[in-house]
């Protein structure tokens, strides 16, 4: 739980549970779609606590996102995580080789991990490309993962320097959304980092929703390397039904075992030719300060973390 005070001149409170706006993404911790959906859940509660308040508070607090905007922000973050998610869940499936081996040999690698691990999909090679067919020998799951359609994955280059991974998807899905495009996945051992750029197409299958997109975000991990958590800094832009949409990701610090980042900042610009910023800072080895900025107005609650080993 968390609370919400500073609204505009008035100490008003609104606690909010941050668990339900589903902070935890598909490795434990928040991906970035994760903070995205709680950044406009955070608007959006803003809004909706304004209308409780009393006359002089709803003036302090109203944002210049209206309530109804603010929703809409929830529905396209959410959309857009979900796609992105999936996508993102065939990519980490299997990623690991041999270094400095062939291409075909590093497919091949990939190749027996998938006939291995899923038998539920057919696995085709083709020098450097494997291509999997989910759900061709049945209903495919893998961790908890429902997955349907295929996706191709080539490795461009591997050598002790750089290692480049294109995959693409047509189709896939699982019960909630369908995506279609593309990504390359390049690795850095010298910066030891990891860039992901995408362009996907994504279809809500409960109501036929839809989303173009794009994506280039680099990632390295934090001092206590991957099994800590990651930095990310890039950028998403999509075009849903409002129109287009913009997430900027400005040096964002997550933990796996926090529930929000404990650094960094995220920059959603909206069709409504408004924007909206937050601001992650640990102030304590317990807690997480997160300030919401929209409009000139701003907000921010604390939240409780395990403590932040990596310092002395």
């Amino acid at each position: 739980m968390a609370r919400i005070s500073n609204l505009g001149a008035y100490q008003s409170e609104l606690v909010v549970d941050l668990r339900t706006g589903k902070a935890r993404g598909m490795i434990g911790g928040m991906n970035l779609g994760a903070a995205c959906r709680l950044f406009v859940r955070s608007l959006a509660a803003c809004t909706v606590a304004a209308c409780t308040l009393a006359a002089g508070t709803l003036a302090a607090c109203a944002p210049p996102l209206s309530r109804s905007e603010a929703a809409e922000a929830l529905e396209e973050a959410q959309l857009a995580t979900q796609a992105s998610s999936l996508t993102s869940s065939t990519i980490e499936i299997k990623t690991d080789f041999q270094i400095g081996n062939a291409v075909e040999t590093a497919a091949q690698e990939i190749l027996d991990f998938y006939a291995s691990q899923l038998p539920c999909a057919s696995t085709t090679l083709s020098g450097s490309t494997l291509t999997i067919e989910y759900g061709a020998n049945g209903v495919c799951t893998y961790r908890g993962q429902l997955y349907s359609g295929s996706h191709s994955v080539t490795v461009s280059k591997n050598d002790m320097a750089e290692v480049i991974v294109e995959h693409s998807w047509d189709e896939l899905a699982n019960q909630t959304v369908e995506v279609t495009g593309e990504a390359t996945v390049t690795w850095n051992f010298e910066d030891r980092t990891r860039r992901v750029q995408h362009s996907l197409e994504w279809t809500r299958l409960r109501d036929s929703r839809r989303g173009v997109g794009i994506g280039d975000r680099t990632q390295s991990t934090l001092d206590g390397g991957l099994f800590e958590g990651i930095q990310t800094t890039g950028q998403r832009e999509w075009d849903g039904t409002s129109g287009r949409w913009r997430l900027g990701i400005n040096d964002v610090e997550i933990r796996w075992v926090d529930p929000v980042p404990q650094a960094g900042s995220y920059v959603l610009d909206t069709p409504f030719d408004k924007q909206a910023r937050m601001i992650f800072e640990r102030v304590s080895p317990t807690k997480i300060q997160v300030r919401v900025d929209n409009g000139g107005r701003s907000f921010s609650f604390d939240v409780a973390s395990l403590p932040d080993t990596s310092t002395p």
